[in-house]
């Protein structure tokens, strides 16, 4: 079943995540603003009062006929959710932005971030019905690899800085509690992270927690090995993923081994002309409270190794909840020509 031009319907599965808000944020923000909006969700929690378009709206459970008549399914919430909600979009005929991981191994699936085409050469089909729109670590990490590319990049190491947010509301309640009971001396509580997450850096948390690390640090690298050329190209980029104790905002730290002699007004101007918003060094840093809200990259002017020539640091920041909303939007808007 092919999805009806003319519809002016769009789907956000997953809308009582902190994406799907998002996402309805940006909607109500666009050209898509007075488009019919269907929120549903995962059936616990199905039946949360919401609104949309200024009006009281209760978020539904998946049905049958969820899709049926959608133009755009955008996907958030968790990876399982997005599965199962691919099947009966796809069988909808609607064109599928997804956010969940749910087809980053379909091979039918376009990898997706406002700049790709130009980083990568390649272009996008706009008869594509399924794509994957990048993650903010996922679009920082593979800007940053595709851009150096230019500048005879040979080896980049890059931490990302994981903010709480990324496990939901639950995972910011947990951080607000566990912050307020040790401030009290309180012993702390932890169902989400099993383990103290508040005032505290990790590569991952405890066995029995409901989060796991190493398996989002590989959907991030699953994300920039989509866009990149290769095994070979692949194989220059090491990705690392640390939770740190703040709610929202993503940041990283990058070191890259360049050709020697590179300019850094040239360097400055290809992240800019990528869409980076570059602080210069009378500025304070980038930082996950002053992206809040902002749609682009932010980074640090890039900064010469002391001691290495050829290797240069990268600071960078980005709002991870409102980067990836704005490049799905984005692409819905692209794709409506």
């Amino acid at each position: 079943m092919s999805s009806d031009r003319k519809s002016q319907c769009i789907v956000i599965a997953g809308a009582s995540s902190l994406l799907g808000g998002e996402l309805k944020a940006v909607l109500e923000e666009s050209r898509f603003a007075g488009w019919d909006l269907r929120l549903v969700d995962e059936e616990q929690a199905a039946g949360t009062l919401t609104e949309a378009a200024g009006e009281a709206a209760v978020i539904q459970p998946v049905e049958e006929d969820t899709f049926r008549g959608a133009r755009y399914a955008f996907l958030a919430g968790s990876t399982a959710f997005g599965n199962q909600c691919v099947g009966p979009a796809r069988k909808a005929g609607a064109t599928i932005i997804d956010f969940t991981y749910a087809t980053l191994s379909d091979p039918d699936a376009t990898p997706w971030f406002p700049q790709i085409e130009m980083l990568t050469g390649k272009t996008v089909a706009r008869h594509g019905k399924t794509f994957n729109v990048f993650s903010a670590a996922g679009t920082a990490a593979t800007s940053l690899a595709l851009i150096l590319r230019r500048f005879g990049l040979q080896r980049m190491f890059a931490v990302m800085f994981r903010p709480v947010s990324e496990s939901g509301r639950p995972g910011i309640e947990e951080l607000e509690t566990q912050t307020s009971q040790l401030l009290s001396f309180q012993s702390l509580g932890s169902p989400v992270f099993g383990t103290q997450a508040a005032f505290n850096l990790l590569p991952r948390f405890a066995p029995d927690s409901k989060q796991d690390v190493p398996r989002e640090t590989a959907e991030i690298r699953a994300e920039l090995s989509a866009a990149l050329d290769g095994v070979n190209e692949d194989a220059k980029v090491s990705l690392n993923l640390v939770h740190v104790p703040v709610f929202y905002g993503l940041t990283f730290s990058a070191c890259a081994d360049l050709r020697e002699g590179v300019d850094i007004a040239k360097l400055s101007s290809a992240f800019q002309e990528a869409g980076w918003v570059i602080a210069g060094s009378e500025e304070a840093a980038p930082s996950n409270v002053s992206v809040a809200g902002e749609s682009q990259l932010f980074m640090s002017e890039p900064r010469a190794d002391l001691s290495r020539a050829g290797s240069w640091w990268f600071w960078g920041a980005a709002d991870n909840l409102r980067l990836p909303a704005a490049s799905g939007v984005r692409l819905a808007d692209w794709l409506e020509g």
